[in-house]
Order: structure tokens, then C-alpha cells, then sequence
């Protein structure tokens, strides 16, 4: 970073140079305009806005039924967080120097309200006092000033305030300009498609399996509605990345995200999120019009999600698992082939399961007495929650025993009784998974830990070969 430079100043009537880190004791009083780079985004952008308002919705429904609202840590009552202004290092810079020479720094603002400048000053942290005048107002007598400003001060900031005999018009270092981004490679591309996340969509491919649908065009006709799901899905994951972009960059793991890192620009990434999606309705239309209705209300449910139902606690895991489910509808409906019921009600249950064994992990890393942020639990739940998400994976394996029981596994197998042996399989895996999350093994997603994890498709392995052999 460039040092200070002495600038030419106005003082009183007469002109003087002057450098206000060498000005012992004298304090210094600095503009919040001058600590800003010009055309940095601290305001929220449109994207901001909109989720902004849906809080501010769902809190006001949350006082209707007598909940307590809940503010966003770190940002005003504007909805102003300092997390996502750009700041002149060069002016952080002197007013580090000033404040180690022990002369006091203060910030004011002429224009912007109070909890906007005290969070700006709370944020940057070299500020010995802030003030904010109301009404844009500059003082006229030196009676209005607080005494440690009587006996002169320096000021930087803008040339049309008016200043006091006493006080000096110093001359800001010439301004940074906004640091670059990196420059967005494949990787951060793929990262913010997820693509990562792609194989959770092969449960498209799920009814083509119990249907026993072999034949290349149906399984031909069912990859392509996989493609369309994963486009779908990621243009889904990246409105879900601008509307938490705030959130993202305050939080440890997700700031490194390409939105949140400023690796890719919100403008390229809103291009992006509408060419996937056009995408993925043209694929889907291809299929059939009824195809193209399931992913269009898939990707309705995952919007409502992302600004609204993923606040609401218990209601968030119930349309996770509602999502999963219905890439399974909809690979039933790509092929043409009835919905089984069975089918219906397992992936409900496993799915509502891994949703809450997802939970259970985030609730399982905050700290004691913490709300897990814009998602309406507490600490407390945690067990509660492993609770739930037991019940739900057991009450899969119940289905399961009741479908092989059942008249539709006769139609389709020939040696049914051989599916019994799937049972202790699953719930063999069932119970691993929650025994992993209860001792911290699971960092985030149950789904993509099975993915990774051996002995999850070692059992998987196992259901489908005891499947092959019951036909």
C-alpha cells in the first residue's frame, strides 16, 4: 500500500501544506463517502433486495402468530451490511497511522443515518468516535461541535462543507481503485453449476430400474431427463447462490463459492442460471409436454425454497425430501410408466431422512445456545432432530417389507422372497449413517457422503444384485 503524501490544504484565508499524519494530537475527522470506493456495491443490489423482502414478509407473519422475528447478524435496519462494501485501503491506511500516533479519528456522515455509520465504523474498527448529523446539516457555531473538536481538528472529506476557522480541509491520498477479480476458470464454472451434485439427479433413473424398462430408447429417453433435471438443478443452485450471496460470504466454507469469492460477477451468473434453464426446458419439451410440467414445478418448489420455505423449520426438510421425490415422478413420467405408490411412499421416507440427517450435521457444528442462521432451529433441536430422522429412515425399511409383501412385487419378480434380503442392508446403512453424523463424520450432505463413501455402494451394490436375482 502507498504511504501518505503531503497534499496542498486550505486553512482559513491563506493556503499551507500539510500531511495529517505528522499533526500531533490534533484529531482528524474523516467523511464516511471517504473510506468507500467509488461504485463499490455496499448497497444490497437488486437480488438483496428481493430476499430483503421476503424476510421482512416472513417476519411479518411470524408477528401475526406471535413468533419472535429474528435480525440478520451484521447488517442495520437498511438492510446495510459492511461485509459486502469495498473500503480505500490507502485511507484505511492513514487513519491506521493517525490513530498510532494517539490522535483521535472520527467518522461522520452528512448524509447517511446513524446505524449506517456506526456499522461502517464498527466494522473497519479504527475509529475513535462516529457521529451522523441529522438532517444533513453541517454545525454553524463552534458551541455545536464536541469540545475535543473545539480546539481544531483536520477534516477530510467533501469540498462543498463548510468548515470552521479552526478546522483544516486536508487532502485525501489519491483513491484505490476496486481490486480485481480473479479471472473465472473452468473450475469456478463447474463449481457454480454444481456440477458436483449431478449424481443425485440418477434417481431419474430409478423408476426405468423397478419397472424393469431395458430397452435403449426408454433408457436413452431417460438420460436425456437426467441432463434436463441437472440443468434445471443448477440453474436453481445459482438463484439460490445470488439470493444468499450475503450469507455465503460471512459464512467459513461457503465464501469460497464463485459469487460469494467475486470470482464470477452476479451479472454473468444470472446469464448463466437463464441459459441453463432454457436449456433444460428444451430438453424437457422434447420428452413431452407432461415431463416439461414436472420440471417446470420442480424448479417453482425449489424457488419457493430458496426465498422463502427454507426458513421455516421442519418445513425446509419436508420439501428437500419432496424434491428428491419428485425427480423420481419425474423420470416415471419422462418413460411413461405409472408412479408406483410404493415407490412414492419409501422415497418420501428415506429422503425426509437424510434431509434431517442433514440438519442434524449444521445443528452439530454451531455452538452452544446459536440458531442455525435463516433456517429456524436451535442447538436444542439437534436431538430432536436425530429423532426424526431415524423414524423417517426406519419407516422406510417398513415400506420396503410391506412392498415385498404386496401384490405388485408378485407381477414384477419371480422369486420376490429374495428381496427380504435387501432389509437388514438397508437398515444396516440407515443406522451407519446416523451413527456417522452422531460422531461427526459427515461434514455436510448425507447424499454426496454415500457417494464418497465405500461401504454405501458396497450395500448399494448388494440391493441390486439381490434385486437382478429376484426377477
Amino acid at each position: 500500500m502507498r504511504a501518505s503524501v503531503p497534499e496542498r490544504v486550505e486553512q482559513g484565508a491563506r493556503d499551507a501544506l500539510r500531511d495529517p499524519s505528522r499533526a500531533k494530537g490534533r484529531p482528524l475527522v474523516v467523511d464516511v463517502d471517504e473510506v468507500m470506493v467509488p461504485g463499490s456495491s455496499f448497497l444490497p443490489d437488486i437480488a438483496s433486495q428481493l430476499s430483503h423482502r421476503f424476510r421482512a414478509f416472513t417476519a411479518a407473519i411470524a408477528v401475526a402468530f406471535g413468533l419472535q422475528a429474528r435480525t440478520v447478524p451484521g447488517a442495520d435496519a437498511s438492510g446495510f451490511d459492511p461485509s459486502r462494501a469495498q473500503f480505500d485501503r490507502d485511507v484505511v491506511t492513514l487513519l491506521l497511522q493517525v490513530l498510532g500516533e494517539g490522535r483521535p479519528v472520527y467518522l461522520c456522515s452528512e448524509t447517511y443515518p446513524e446505524p449506517f455509520v456506526s456499522a461502517v465504523a464498527e466494522h473497519l474498527g479504527v475509529f475513535t468516535a462516529w457521529a451522523a448529523v441529522p438532517g444533513g446539516q453541517s454545525p454553524a457555531r463552534s458551541e455545536e461541535l464536541p469540545p475535543v473538536l473545539r480546539q481544531g481538528f483536520d477534516y477530510i472529506g467533501s469540498a462543498t462543507v463548510a468548515l470552521l476557522d479552526f478546522a483544516t480541509r486536508v487532502a485525501r491520498p489519491a483513491r484505490s481503485g476496486p481490486a480485481a477479480p480473479a479471472r473465472a476458470g473452468v473450475r469456478s464454472w463447474l463449481k457454480l453449476f454444481r456440477v458436483h451434485q449431478y449424481a443425485k439427479n440418477a434417481l431419474v433413473l430409478v423408476p426405468l430400474l423397478t419397472a424393469h424398462k431395458f430397452a435403449a430408447g426408454t433408457a436413452a429417453t431417460s438420460l436425456l431427463a437426467v441432463i434436463a433435471f441437472s440443468l434445471c438443478a443448477s440453474a436453481a443452485y445459482i438463484l439460490n447462490d445470488i439470493l444468499d450471496i450475503e450469507a455465503d460470504r460471512a459464512h467459513p466454507a461457503k465464501r469460497d463459492r464463485p459469487l460469494a469469492s467475486g470470482t464470477i460477477a452476479t451479472p454473468q451468473a444470472v446469464g448463466a442460471m437463464v441459459l441453463a434453464l432454457v436449456a433444460a426446458c428444451a430438453i424437457a419439451l422434447s420428452i413431452s409436454a407432461e415431463f416439461g410440467g414436472v420440471l417446470l414445478g420442480y424448479f417453482a418448489l425449489t424457488t419457493c425454497y430458496s426465498l422463502w420455505l427454507k426458513r421455516i423449520a421442519t418445513v425446509d426438510v419436508v420439501v428437500l425430501a419432496t424434491l428428491y421425490t419428485v425427480r423420481v415422478i419425474g423420470g416415471a413420467v419422462a418413460i411413461d410408466v405409472p408412479m408406483s405408490e410404493w415407490l412414492l411412499a419409501f422415497s418420501l421416507f428415506i429422503f425426509m431422512s437424510l434431509a434431517l440427517v442433514k440438519r442434524y450435521v449444521e445443528l452439530a457444528g454451531q455452538p452452544d445456545g446459536a440458531v442455525l442462521a435463516a433456517r429456524g432451529y436451535q442447538v436444542d433441536d439437534k436431538s430432536m432432530v436425530a429423532i426424526l430422522a431415524a423414524a423417517s429412515g426406519f419407516n422406510a425399511v417398513v415400506i420396503f417389507t410391506l412392498y415385498i409383501s404386496s401384490d405388485t412385487v408378485r407381477a414384477l419378480y419371480g422369486h420376490p422372497q429374495l428381496l427380504w434380503a435387501g432389509c437388514p442392508i438397508l437398515m444396516y446403512w440407515i443406522g451407519r449413517v446416523m451413527l456417522f453424523a452422531q460422531r461427526g463424520l459427515i461434514d455436510d450432505d448425507p447424499v454426496m457422503f454415500a457417494l464418497r463413501d465405500r461401504a454405501s455402494w458396497i450395500a448399494l451394490g448388494a440391493i441390486g444384485v439381490i434385486m437382478l436375482a429376484a426377477i
